[in-house]
């Protein structure tokens, strides 16, 4: 069978899937992700098993010790995401929630459902985790979900996968709520990116070259979590101590994440508080790489080059630019945004307004360090990524991220004149 064939072969299980899954309750959706936990809990074995091919093949390639670390599927992992999963299931579900009704002069009654998207595809690198943690969100959702995980961890997301199906089948659902390409090669990746005849998204997660080969080829609808890029201004006036705090853990507190800052802009007019920014990061260990102005505040201070505020360093290393007002800041933000998160530190009111308002990121923060754009520390519970771009969803994707809405209308029988 060819990969098209095969692709749409289970895309149409998937789809027939999800027409059942509207009709379940959210007490239904809940027992399924805790039959999921408990199953995955029973089979553990196996899984580290699986996973066990996983990571002497990764040796034998000579991945990096990062790598392997990611592909790893310990004891206390696996208790994790079985725990996750009954997490997820005593989220709040979105699916049915009517939301904005409002009455029109002749008397309809119009207002939006939430409801869910249908059949969701997952693009995934690396972590044997998502296999599991995809599956909870979009099915909690009212989904069914196709996964296609990446050649280094196969073994453990077949294995992960077809647990989960076998879930799936105890409590009367179709096994196909959960459906996995098998299939490594990177065809697959494009092939699955045009399949829109059953699929109504697609997130992909992993590295720059993957978000590029799905979003030039999709014709999905894709929510893409691109780099990270995250970015402060340090305005003319702020609470110092206030600032350093904030920029330190920002950039220290785990720097390989996408919400650490990566670019710092700093008015020229605060040379106390850039002083006092600088001399805390060099002291935690930070290489700073500074315009010319930057690097005659502080010694130490290597010079910048243009390519340097567009790199996603994901270190201790960190991009420190000075400007002379709100507006150059805001204008140096849009040049190296990816979208994702950028801060203002200020005691000036209006500045902070202005800049909440014509920065346009996916989340935008005032006197907060860049480390909260997270779905569990929004209150939103797990979050399935985070979104940079402008439609659909922004910032961490969480349950509600995974549905639509359709349109209510209720009437007494009127027609339109």
């Amino acid at each position: 069978m060819t990969l098209h064939k095969n692709l749409r072969k289970i895309g149409d299980h998937a789809l027939a899937a999800a027409r059942k899954m509207v009709r379940l309750s959210s007490a239904k959706k809940n027992a399924i992700l805790l039959a999921m936990a408990e199953t995955l809990h029973n089979r553990r074995e196996l899984i580290k098993s699986a996973n066990a091919i996983d990571l002497e093949q990764a040796a034998a390639a000579n991945l990096s010790a990062a790598m392997i670390d990611r592909l790893t599927l310990k004891e206390q992992t696996l208790a994790g995401i079985a725990r996750g999963l009954g997490e997820v299931a005593a989220l709040p579900d979105p699916v049915g929630k009517v939301t904005g009704m409002w009455r029109r002069p002749n008397g309809l009654l119009v207002g939006r459902m939430r409801i869910p998207l249908g059949v969701i595809g997952i693009i995934y690198e690396s972590r044997p985790n998502v296999t599991v943690d995809s599956v909870a969100l979009c099915l909690k959702a009212g989904n069914t979900v196709l996964l296609r995980g990446g050649s280094e961890a196969i073994n453990s997301n077949v294995a992960l996968a077809e647990i989960l199906q076998d879930a799936c089948e105890q409590v009367g659902l179709p096994a196909s709520c959960v459906e996995i390409m098998n299939i490594t090669d990177r065809e697959a990746v494009r092939e699955m990116s045009r399949c829109d005849q059953f699929l109504s998204l697609i997130i992909p997660r992993g590295g720059h070259d993957l978000i590029r080969a799905v979003t030039e080829n999709a014709t999905v609808p894709t929510l893409k979590h691109d780099r990270g890029m995250t970015q402060i201004y340090v305005d003319e006036t702020c609470d110092v101590d206030m600032a350093v705090k904030v920029v330190h853990n920002s950039k220290v507190q785990r720097p390989g994440v996408c919400n650490a800052v990566e670019n710092l802009f700093i008015h020229s007019g605060n040379a106390e508080a850039a002083r006092a920014i600088l001399k805390d990061l060099k002291e935690a260990g930070v290489e700073l790489r500074g315009c010319l102005r930057t690097c005659s505040l502080v010694e130490g201070i290597s010079r910048a080059n243009d390519e340097d505020f567009d790199t996603e360093y994901l270190d201790l290393v960190l991009s420190v630019k000075l400007v002379d007002s709100l507006e150059e800041a805001i204008a140096e933000i849009g040049l190296h945004s990816s979208g994702l998160t950028e801060c203002i530190l200020t005691d000036n009111q209006e500045n902070a307004d202005r800049f909440l308002r014509e920065v346009d990121s996916a989340a935008v923060y005032h006197n907060v360090a860049t480390r909260f754009t997270d779905g569990g520390q929004f209150g939103l519970g797990a979050e399935i990524g985070i979104a940079t771009g402008r439609l659909h969803a922004r910032g961490p994707v969480a349950l509600e991220g995974l549905t639509t809405y359709k349109w209510l209308v209720r009437g007494t029988g009127q027609v339109r004149p």
